[in-house]
């Protein structure tokens, strides 16, 4: 069964576009992970410091075997200073069909 999240963050002021740049370079890290299936990372209209990530992952084990990667930690540790309340938040999700 498929593993499907979204995460949100805010850049804190003047960091939105270092925010945006980590996130394209992890959107290249993340799309090469071979569970992968939809790593998509978007900016809000009307508020561009507000971020949305979809991910899907083949199953829990591409899951697991994502969040161990280190692309994933170094951008973890890299937002600490750069987004409201130093980290992204995940939010898993189930289909309905």
């Amino acid at each position: 069964m498929e593993k499907t999240l979204y995460a949100t963050m805010r850049a804190l002021p003047g960091q939105e576009e270092h925010v945006a740049s980590l996130l394209s370079a992890l959107s290249k890290d993340v799309r090469a992970e071979p569970g992968n299936v939809r790593f998509v990372v978007y900016r809000l209209e009307s508020d561009p410091a507000f971020f949305h990530v979809e991910e899907t992952y083949r199953d829990q084990k591409a899951f697991e075997a994502h969040i161990a990667m280190p692309h994933g930690r170094r951008f973890n540790d890299a937002i600490k200073t750069l987004v409201e309340g130093g980290a992204s938040t995940v939010v898993f999700l189930t289909a309905v069909n």
